[in-house]
């Protein structure tokens, strides 16, 4: 089917189109894992991507009855980012496949549930904005209830309930994108002025959302709601002021966690020297050992497995992440870690190449914003689409040494049920913003 064909094919049967594309390269995924594997195809194997494809299918039904005039590339490049992060999930342990493939459901029922509430006016949750601020300061303090919480390497983020675990943050970034649109786009032009009074619940709201999450040890979710918190402000002020007191404030705030706190100078040694020639105090065992086989060892081995990957990759399925004896050789692999996997196995090429989906998902993203006929949307669609960018840098940049590496998984492709249910809800958000603004331009011609 050629461009000027696509061109001519209405929004939705053109999301329907990509989609059908997506379904194909999920089908060759999942048997190009299989054929490495046990050198032979199964049903049994192809019946997750079948699954898969059904699941997007019922998604794409849903949009057509809600979002009608929706941007159709976004659900596609998202159904894409999914597939990549199944297919390599399942390769690397097929019953974590099928838990992920658990939370996919349960993500799409809330991407049909927000598209179904919301799909009259999404801007009545602007009413509702102190609601979302401290709903959010909620979520991100739940961990540290006594009983609910767990701290997991160094951090405490997850939340246990029965047999269910997750992380109440995920959907707290939400919430405080919803507040901060509404909330800025009302004091937009009194902010711009600094007036104390009005820049104060904003102050207020932040500085409580960083002392719940610095007391978590969660610096990861602590620069990616930072970074949130001040593109939105100069965004909504066009004041460079701002973002230079921010970045003072982060410099200064940085360098004070890094003097006082263990969990954070411990990140930063080994993002600055993970190799040492020389034995150290190694706080795991607490005898002497090289830094790499120590607090750099994720760290090092994943760098090892990029590198290991050269330019066209070992290919689908024939990566080496375990040792003679049946280890990990890159312990939580299949989530913190899991795009060091995707570059050994689709090389410099396939990583570039999923790295340039990110970067079609932003981009339509911030098309939206600037489609938006009113501030509320425009603010809503640029805080959740650079948040969705700012949450990709932080864990690309920290695998591959750009940045200190942090514990915040990759969109749509990591492992883990909150982050893959939250990033259905922010594409939700996406599509009713489009739809609306596209509405607006085909009833304004």
């Amino acid at each position: 089917m050629g461009a000027r064909t696509l061109r001519t094919l209405s929004l939705r049967n053109r999301e329907l189109f990509y989609l059908g594309v997506v379904g194909v390269l999920t089908v060759l995924g999942f048997a190009s894992v299989y054929i490495a594997r046990q050198s032979l195809v199964s049903w049994g194997s192809l019946s997750y991507a079948l699954f898969f494809i059904a699941l997007y299918l019922a998604a794409h039904v849903v949009a057509r009855f809600t979002v009608p005039n929706a941007d159709p590339y976004l659900l596609p490049l998202a159904g894409l980012l999914t597939a990549v992060g199944v297919t390599e999930i399942y390769r690397l342990g097929p019953s974590d496949a099928f838990k992920q493939g658990l939370w996919i459901v349960i993500g799409v029922g809330l991407f049909a549930l927000v598209l179904f509430g919301l799909r009259r006016d999404f801007r009545v949750l602007e009413q509702y904005k102190y609601l979302f601020g401290i709903g959010s300061l909620a979520l991100l303090f739940l961990p540290r209830v006594p009983g609910l919480g767990t701290t997991i390497n160094g951090a405490r983020l997850w939340v246990h309930a029965g047999p269910l675990a997750f992380q109440p943050g995920e959907l707290a970034k939400i919430f405080l994108i919803v507040f901060l649109a509404a909330y800025l786009r009302e004091k937009r032009e009194v902010l711009a002025q600094g007036r104390a009074k009005d820049v104060g619940p904003l102050l207020v709201i932040w500085g409580a959302t960083m002392l719940v999450l610095v007391s978590s040890n969660d610096l990861g979710s602590g620069l990616l709601y930072f970074g949130i918190f001040l593109a939105m402000l100069y965004i909504a002020t066009a004041r460079m002021s701002f973002v230079l007191v921010g970045v003072g404030l982060f410099i200064a705030g940085g360098y004070g966690a890094y003097t006082k706190i263990g969990h954070v100078h411990e990140r930063v040694t080994i993002w600055l020297h993970p190799w040492t020639t020389g034995r150290v105090y190694c706080p795991s065992t607490g005898g002497l050992a090289l830094r790499q086989d120590c607090e750099s060892y994720q760290l090092v081995r994943s760098l090892y497995s990029i590198a290991n990957g050269g330019f066209p990759g070992t290919g689908l399925g024939k990566g080496t992440f375990t040792t003679t004896s049946g280890g990990e050789l890159i312990p939580f692999v299949n989530s913190d870690f899991i795009y060091s996997a995707l570059a050994q196995e689709l090389g410099l090429v396939g990583a570039a190449a999923l790295l340039l989906v990110f970067m079609l998902f932003v981009a339509r993203g911030m098309k939206i914003a600037l489609q938006a006929d009113d501030g509320f949307s425009k603010l809503l669609a640029a805080g959740l689409t650079f948040g969705f960018a700012l949450q990709t840098f932080i864990i690309v940049g920290g695998v591959l040494r750009l940045i200190p590496l942090t514990g915040i998984t990759l969109p749509f492709v990591s492992y883990g049920g909150s982050s893959v249910v939250a990033n259905f809800a922010l594409l939700a958000g996406l599509l009713l913003i489009s739809d609306r603004a596209n509405a607006n331009m085909v009833g304004a011609r």
